[in-house]
Formats: structure tokens, sequence, C-alpha cells
């Protein structure tokens, strides 16, 4: 039972930094998404927190603001567990900016939260298509793997998501958790 505790948990943290995407600096918002994805890349990046967030925020925008203003009532519509209204504004998101990768990841989070793993998985898909260096959406399906008991996958996943973002914790954490698990210690 910890360990699903941990992974709800881990699951929940990376929600809520996609949430708080927004707040990033606006020096961090001039940089190109490269120049962000290279910094985050970076282990020995004592400011990974100031990247993850300047890099959340430029994904979270869409370029039209009726797109970005569905994208926020969607992300507050799951902070207060309105799942229903969270599917159903980010549904409206995903078939007006097809092309918008955030829209399908905030989908994808929604659905995962309202254990709809299969159509979350779809739209991790749809994420990573756009956007192959979204570390959400890859830790995002580590941890539908694991709720799934396929661990070599979910581990495969995380280990994705760590390539992209190595100084993020709870990707390491959750690693070394599956590790454990899958060398048959005691975890």
């Amino acid at each position: 039972m910890d360990l699903a505790r941990a992974l709800h948990n881990l699951a929940l943290a990376m929600a809520i930094a996609l949430f708080c995407a927004s707040g990033a600096p606006a020096s961090a918002q001039t940089q190109s998404e490269a120049d962000l994805l290279a910094e985050l890349a970076d282990p020995a990046n004592a400011a990974w927190k100031r990247t993850e967030r300047a890099l959340l925020a430029r994904w979270s925008l869409s370029g039209s603001a009726a797109m970005d203003l569905l994208l926020e009532r969607g992300r507050r519509a799951m902070e207060t567990g309105d799942l229903e209204a969270a599917i159903a504004h980010l549904t409206a998101l995903t078939d007006h900016a097809p092309d918008f990768a955030e829209g399908w990841n905030a989908r994808a989070t929604a659905y995962y939260m309202a254990g709809q793993f299969g159509p979350s998985v779809a739209d991790i898909a749809r994420t990573l298509s756009l956007n192959p260096q979204h570390f959400g959406a890859l830790a995002g399906l580590g941890h539908i793997f694991q709720a799934l008991e396929q661990p070599e996958r979910a581990l495969e996943a995380y280990r994705a998501a760590l390539a992209i973002h190595p100084n993020k914790p709870e990707l390491r954490e959750a690693i070394a958790t599956l590790e454990a698990a899958l060398k048959g210690q005691d975890i």
C-alpha cells in the first residue's frame, strides 16, 4: 500500500508542477526552448526548478488566448477535483488546437486522475508525438504502467523522462523503487 501511496503522491506532484508552470520569470521566457532543454538536461544545474518552470510555461502557451483560457479552465477544474469539467474543457481544447501538445498532456492528466488509463495513454502518445521531450508525459506514462503492474515498462518510461530531466528527484526515487522491486529486494 505504501508503494501505491508513493505513486499517487508522485502523480500529484507532477500534476502540480504542470499547474504551476505559468510562474516562470519573464527573463526565462526569452530563452529558446532548445536552450531551456539543454539547461534542464545539465545534471549540475542548481537552478533546475527555475528552468523547469520556464519550460513548462513555454509549453503552456498555445499562441491563442482562447485556447490558453481553455487550458487554464481545465487545470483549475482538475485542481478543484471536478474531473468531468476538466475533461470537457480539455477536450474542447484538443478539438480546436490539435497540434498543441500541452492540451493533450493536460487531458491525459485529467483522465489519469479519473482512473481512465486507456484514454490517458492515448493522450500521452499524442503529446509525445507532438513534443518528444515532454518529461511530464513520460513520467505520467510511468505512473500508469506502474498502476497496471507493468514495472519494466514503467521503468523504461521513467528512465526516458530522467534522460531529459536528470535533476527531478521523484523520477530517481521511482526508478530506484522499481529497480529494487525487479531485483526482488524489499522496498
